[in-house]
């Protein structure tokens, strides 16, 4: 189903974008063949699924799933180019009748469960090297905004990856995330005891902000920036070379200043 491009678009958007939810078997093709070149060719990721012939990163959560993507009509649908952002989404609804959610994984996902409230976990966030930083973004966004409204969403949650998987090089900026924005107890999960590692690295009073942020994925600190919190310890996931923190975003609990910038579709940096 087509996600209302064109009010979403700004002036300054190029009339060649549009976003919509996948509609073909095409547009699922298409968003994992540019995963693959993001997880696999750029970040050196592999899973069981992994299609290393037709240069597709898939799972089973797949079928499940909505894929939001963002759609380049100056690119060649049949070489299935034409995806050039993707976010996967997933629903509590459809969570509970698949019976986990991706995360489940890597993180003790209990608090959300018990908190009873409406959730969407956020997954696969990826974009082409050509259309990061720019009107591209807006719209993913722009149209995760319109989702998330639509279906009376309350917390958003997924993790977000530092590269590699030797959590000392990534201390500075893991431990900013455990001493500054640490979730409630009652909504934070904690990373599964077989990729556990702790965030606590560095001690607070020993911090220096701009190389804690300097190291930081700018994935990461656009949440931060929208009042995003983080769960109890990272997971160093292995297979897709990543140390991977839970990000968790209550829009209830938003600052009138965040729900301000959210609602009117801020633009991360």
């Amino acid at each position: 189903m087509p996600m209302s491009a064109a009010a979403a678009r700004t002036k300054s958007d190029p009339s060649f974008f549009d976003i919509r939810l996948a509609v073909s078997e095409q547009d699922l093709l298409a968003a994992q063949r540019l995963r693959y070149r993001v997880f696999v060719e750029e970040l050196g990721g592999d899973g069981p699924l992994v299609d290393h012939d037709r240069r597709l990163e898939r799972d089973d959560f797949d079928p499940v799933v909505d894929h939001l993507c963002l759609i380049d009509n100056r690119r060649s649908a049949d070489d299935l180019d034409h995806v050039v952002g993707v976010y996967r989404l997933l629903r509590g609804d459809r969570a509970q009748d698949f019976g986990r959610f991706y995360c489940d994984a890597e993180y003790d996902l209990t608090p959300l469960r018990q908190s009873g409230r409406p959730l969407l976990e956020l997954g696969r966030s990826c974009v082409d090297p050509s259309c990061r930083g720019g009107s591209g973004m807006f719209l993913l966004w722009n149209a995760l905004a319109d989702y998330v409204l639509d279906h009376g969403i309350q917390v958003l949650f997924g993790v977000a990856s530092f590269h590699g998987t030797d959590p000392a090089t990534l201390a500075p900026s893991l431990s900013w995330l455990h001493h500054h924005h640490l979730a409630p107890s009652d909504l934070r999960p904690r990373a599964q005891p077989e990729g556990f590692h702790s965030m606590d690295l560095i001690p607070a009073d020993r911090l220096d902000r701009r190389a804690a942020l300097i190291g930081m994925p700018a994935l990461i600190k656009a949440y931060l920036r929208l009042g995003g919190m983080v769960g109890e310890g990272a997971f160093i996931d292995r297979a897709f070379n990543t140390t991977d923190v839970f990000l968790l975003m209550d829009t209830a609990a938003m600052s009138d200043k965040h729900r301000q910038f959210y609602e009117s579709r801020w633009q991360p940096q």
